[in-house]
């Protein structure tokens, strides 16, 4: 029988095979089902077991703006500090700070934020976040919050 190479590279996942042509078609099909699935959990909007993590339904083209006025954090600080940070946990930011939080916010032309560190603090004493390897993380009780 004939050999055959071929060689897919879908975002950071890619597929190279060699053997029999009906056999590669049918491996290529198998990685071409899974690839948005794949793509979707390696870009971080999606955790291991499958939940989708994304702002307003699976939309990455959300804007921080909208997603602020959509999880009505317009008026308070501390709440906006939280869906901000949402904003970058779901773009796949992996270790979100109070500078990463402020720098969204200001390169996206939305309101700082007076003491993004009190922000922080409050978020933590509302059981919200979690302090973290110089960083923090968002918790299950402040996911809850924002909608997830």
């Amino acid at each position: 029988m004939t050999q055959s190479k071929i060689e897919v590279t879908v975002g950071n996942v890619s597929f190279s095979g060699e053997g029999e042509q009906a056999w590669l078609a049918e491996q290529l099909d198998k990685v071409l089902k899974a690839a948005p699935n794949v793509v979707q959990t390696v870009a971080g909007n999606v955790d291991p077991l499958g939940e989708d993590r994304s702002p307003a339904g699976g939309d990455l083209k959300t804007t921080l703006a909208s997603y602020i006025k959509e999880k009505g954090a317009e008026r308070s600080q501390v709440h906006r500090f939280l869906v901000a940070a949402d904003w970058l946990r779901c773009r796949g930011t992996s270790k979100l700070t109070t500078a990463a939080v402020s720098k969204a916010l200001s390169e996206h032309h939305q309101k700082k934020l007076a003491n993004p560190a009190d922000c922080l603090n409050k978020n933590v004493s509302k059981g919200c976040c979690e302090k973290s390897d110089g960083g923090f993380y968002i918790t299950p009780e402040g996911l809850k919050k924002l909608g997830h």
